[in-house]
């Protein structure tokens, strides 16, 4: 069994967080290089770094990562980066996620969901009505304090770590925006009920389901969470660890990587050939005016896709206007020899 506020599992000492590093990227030695997505359905009572370490493993390759973790109680959309995938983990166009949170009314838990300590109970009046109300003042930019069991750093130190040894610390709150809220399912009899959210990166579903609980003068705790999209990839995109590993025992788990430029489809296409594709691989900075595309896009400051000859996926840049001309932002296809 998980246990939240130690951070592992019980009788186990392994802990969420240990061996993984920025983006949850794990490094071995030897191994080929494999460079690509891979969306996972995470089974529950797993932390990220479990699904990080056995697709490793099946892979066999030098580098994996994962964008969005997942605490061990949720499942659902975990995107795996393999190979130079995971340089772009910190650069994903779409960081916004979706889930399907099921909480009950009338207790609160340290830990704002149903494997922490239950701190408060409280007799519920609220029915399906008014919980459809209260969800109306959590639509659109809202401000959310994070839980103090998370990994957020204050003053150098994570919060769950504070939280372990009983430490409340003060903590600021921090705007998140909710595009969808609807209540999926009701049962006014056990205080249990199921929503839709739709959110920005950084939205605590623990925190928003414990905020309608206070809203309701009863107190919530979230009992289960399912990921249903991330980094635009979806149920219908992934496949389960039973399933990866039985594609891996038939030598077919790699046609299962997706190309990297898959998650940079959104964004504005540049493309490139010749000796402009060749600098542009040697990193040179190129002179904005020299390229026709860019005519198009004047004035624009986000990330450019850059294409190169035979549609290959070059990398992503960015247009620096004042000084006319064509920065480097990650490299993705690099030049043999």
């Amino acid at each position: 069994m998980y246990d939240r506020r130690k951070r592992c599992y019980l009788g186990t000492g392994i802990s969420e967080n240990s061996g993984i590093g920025s983006c949850g990227i794990v490094s071995v030695k030897g191994g080929n290089t494999l460079d690509g997505i891979i969306i996972l359905d995470k089974p529950e009572d797993f932390t990220s770094f479990d699904m990080v370490a056995k697709m490793r493993r099946l892979l066999g390759t030098r580098k994996v990562g994962h964008a969005g973790t997942l605490d061990p109680m949720a499942t659902g959309v975990l995107p795996i980066f393999v190979g130079r995938a995971t340089k772009c983990c910190d650069i994903l166009p779409n960081q916004n996620k979706r889930y399907t949170a099921t909480f009950q009314l009338g207790y609160t838990t340290d830990t704002l969901d149903a494997t922490g300590r239950v701190l408060t109970r409280t007799e519920v009046s609220a029915t399906k009505e008014d919980v459809e109300k209260a969800l109306e003042s959590f639509r659109g930019e809202i401000m959310q304090l994070p839980p103090m069991y998370s990994a957020i750093q204050i003053n150098g130190k994570r919060l769950y770590d504070l939280a372990r040894q009983g430490i409340e610390i003060e903590r600021e709150k921090r705007p998140v925006t909710i595009t969808k809220l609807k209540l999926l399912s009701a049962d006014d009899t056990q205080h249990i009920y199921q929503i839709d959210v739709a959110c920005s990166k950084g939205t605590y579903i623990r925190t928003l389901c414990a905020d309608i609980g206070e809203a309701l003068g009863c107190g919530a705790t979230m009992t289960a969470l399912r990921r249903t999209e991330a980094a635009g990839f979806s149920i219908a995109d992934s496949i389960t660890l039973e399933e990866a590993e039985k594609l891996s025992e038939e030598g077919t788990l790699t046609e299962r990587l997706l190309p990297i430029r898959t998650v940079f489809e959104s964004l504005p296409a540049l493309h490139l050939a010749g000796r402009q594709q060749t600098l542009f691989q040697n990193g040179v900075k190129l002179d904005l005016a020299r390229l026709n595309e860019m005519k198009n896009m004047q004035g624009y400051t986000g990330d450019i896709r850059v294409m190169g000859e035979d549609d290959v996926f070059l990398g992503i840049s960015v247009a620096d206007w004042e000084n006319g001309e064509l920065k480097m932002k990650k490299l993705f296809s690099i030049l043999e020899g």
